[in-house]
């Protein structure tokens, strides 16, 4: 999949301030926008990675306009950690991490509710994700 890194973004900096993040990912088209933390150091977090390539597909099914409007209704109406385009982009990671260790040869019991441990990112108990779009 065809992308470009953004570091030091002032799109992901003000998101990062309204999620009162350390480090935030966000997607735009097909650009990954950074703040908080380099292009290298993104690029290790394979499942992380793996969460913003969901967001750049969803925006090349949608089409770019018409992806945002979707998914601002969505947070709207069910908040950001509910958004389906967070729900599945998290599951995008999950699949990732489970088909990584299966590849090593590690059980994966898809019966049990797996955390993807990506800098950041936290739970609908109130805390704070660090992707947006």
């Amino acid at each position: 999949m065809d992308f470009k890194i953004v570091e030091n973004s002032l799109f992901a900096r003000v998101a990062r301030m309204v999620l009162k993040s350390s480090n935030v990912a966000m997607v735009l088209g097909n650009k990954i926008h950074l703040s908080g933390v380099n292009g290298e150091t993104f690029l290790k977090h394979e499942q992380w990675v793996a969460h913003e390539l969901c967001h750049i597909r969803q925006f090349k099914e949608h089409g770019y306009a018409r992806f945002l409007w979707l998914y601002l209704l969505e947070s709207m109406r069910k908040g950001y950690y509910q958004n389906k385009y967070e729900v599945e982009a998290r599951e995008a990671a999950l699949n990732y991490k489970r088909l990584h260790l299966n590849k090593k040869g590690l059980a994966s019991d898809p019966f049990k509710p797996a955390v993807v441990p990506v800098p950041a990112d936290k739970n609908h108990n109130g805390d704070i994700s660090r992707n947006t779009q």
